[in-house]
């Protein structure tokens, strides 16, 4: 599935760091940063969540919620968030089924290896759903500039 600007966001349900079931239509109304990203507490992923808690006041001033996803479990999520004192939440996609349907879960390949992983990408979805921007080239240390 390729999603471009204009589209509705697909709507979908998974687990937040705590259990807690979470469904992007729960967002409805406000403007949403669903950031994706391949693995907790790597160094690119560290930087990226790090440069969004550093600039938090600036993305809610702006109205934004910021949601972060990645196919980590959600104890994973927890340790991350408590470890780099997060102030967001982070969704668990185990099965990758949000990555399928926002198509991040890709062939990717390093060093000469191919294997299907996480395509970092930032999708900004407005008041009514739809998504008003994609953020395909994301820089990890400057991430929340992009978004605003």
């Amino acid at each position: 599935m390729s999603l471009k600007i204009g589209d509705q966001a697909p709507d979908f349900e998974s687990k937040d760091q705590n259990g807690e079931a979470i469904k992007l239509s729960d967002y409805r109304g406000k403007k949403i940063v669903l950031y994706f990203y391949p693995k907790d507490s790597t160094p690119g992923c560290t930087a990226q969540a790090c440069n969004l808690r550093d600039n938090i006041d600036h993305l809610t001033n702006a109205g934004y919620v910021i949601l972060g996803i990645s196919p980590d479990s959600e104890k994973r999520h927890q340790n991350f968030i408590n470890k780099y004192e997060l102030p967001f939440t982070l969704i668990s996609d185990e099965d990758k089924s949000v990555h399928e349907l926002y198509g991040t879960w890709q062939l990717k390949k390093f060093m000469g290896k191919e294997y299907m992983g996480t395509v970092r990408t930032t999708f900004i979805i407005d008041e009514e759903g739809k998504i008003q921007d994609i953020i395909t080239k994301v820089k990890t240390k400057e991430h929340a500039a992009q978004i605003l």
